[in-house]
């Protein structure tokens, strides 16, 4: 594996081409480098992230077909729109950055080991210092129940995990996501890898030249620094 893909020099924040990335597995792209702020936001500005177990190298992936979730198409289903109705949850935005990102290493509803290492976590709390990683967090009583966060540049957020510990707490920070994201006419949400429950909520998988096509519109997107204070979120009933 390591002779059929480069090796990052760590003295250049650069990325191959998405387009030299492998066919098996699908997306791999590069190995090695860091994590530090500044390798992240290159990364990302690339159509590329991180995603490595405990015991391997840093791996970095651009995958083809790309999962997306079109904003304007979030599946909010007859049972999720009866329960953001009454919705018993508090929601906030960049409150608890660190515990959404220990929840998620951590959820109870994994089987596997977790991807997101100390070595990623720290890199991601860096990022969020800096301003370019966000969390979305959903309470009850005081008590966090779940959440997500992810990346931002410009208009393009890029979702990297979330977790729940009580019933529909991650869709609902799905839900506020897509509103915030919304009110700045941001077209989608990327979420790299499609599964079941991204599936249901209406992510759909595009081809990584689609992706970085659109990508490149929602990057350009001017959304100020104060758009990502932290704040209660109040959700629209649609």
């Amino acid at each position: 594996m390591s002779e059929a893909i480069p090796w990052l020099d760590l003295g250049s924040l650069s990325f191959p081409p998405p387009e030299n990335a492998l066919q098996d597995p699908n997306g791999l792209l590069a190995i090695g480098g860091d994590l530090s702020p500044k390798r992240l936001l290159s990364a990302y500005s690339s159509g590329v992230f991180p995603w490595f177990s405990e015991a391997d190298p840093i791996l970095w992936w651009s995958p083809n077909p790309r999962a997306v979730i079109p904003i304007a198409q979030l599946n909010i289903n007859r049972t999720l729109r009866k329960f953001l109705k009454k919705c018993p949850y508090t929601v906030t935005l960049n409150h608890a950055f660190e515990e959404v990102i220990e929840f998620c290493a951590d959820a109870p509803f994994r089987d596997d080991d977790t991807w997101i290492v100390e070595e990623m976590k720290q890199g991601y709390i860096d990022l969020h210092q800096q301003g370019d990683a966000h969390s979305i967090e959903i309470w009850q009583e005081g008590e966090l129940v779940g959440g997500l966060y992810g990346v931002a540049i410009g208009g393009y957020f890029s979702g990297e995990s979330m977790f729940y510990t009580k019933s529909n707490a991650s869709k609902i920070a799905l839900v506020a996501l897509a509103q915030l994201l919304a009110a700045h006419n941001v077209a989608f949400i990327d979420c790299q890898l499609l599964n079941p429950f991204l599936a249901d909520m209406g992510c759909t998988e595009i081809s990584r030249a689609s992706f970085l096509q659109q990508q490149s519109i929602e990057k350009q997107r001017k959304i100020t620094k104060d758009f990502w204070q932290p704040r209660t979120i109040s959700l629209s009933i649609l």
